[in-house]
């Protein structure tokens, strides 16, 4: 339990570093650039997945066994989809269709994807078996 509360610390680190730049760039692009925002939102993710991949990969979870780096960036790239999805569908939820302002439905859409993030990651990219979620 002491590990996996460790490797959530380190996912919590990386995470807080991947929302800085998936807000800030969000922000940006809507505030300064006039992109609506939701294209800045999806644009935004994308560039933090990459990061979160190179940074996930190489601080929180280990290689698993048998997967090549490839098929593990490809599943990687499909989780992170469904987490825009998510983060996607909640934006507009929150801002078209309840009038809440998108700079606090992303912070909410960020915690929910978040948590899907860390589990699917841990069960379909984790080689370290040692620290399952039970």
């Amino acid at each position: 339990m002491e590990k996996l509360i460790s490797q959530f610390m380190k996912f919590g680190v990386v995470g807080v570093i991947a929302f800085v730049i998936d807000y800030g760039l969000m922000v940006v692009l809507t505030e300064l650039a006039g992109v609506n925002y939701l294209i800045s939102a999806t644009i935004s993710f994308t560039v933090s997945v990459v990061f979160n991949y190179l940074a996930s990969m190489r601080y929180v979870f280990t290689h698993k066994q048998g997967l090549s780096r490839r098929r593990e960036f490809v599943i990687f790239v499909v989780l992170s989809v469904i987490g825009l999805g998510v983060n996607d569908l909640l934006m507009w939820l929150g801002s078209s269709v309840l009038g809440v302002s998108y700079l606090i439905v992303k912070i909410v859409a960020t915690a929910i994807v978040m948590v899907y993030n860390f589990v699917t990651r841990k069960v379909f990219l984790d080689g370290d078996t040692g620290a399952v979620l039970e």
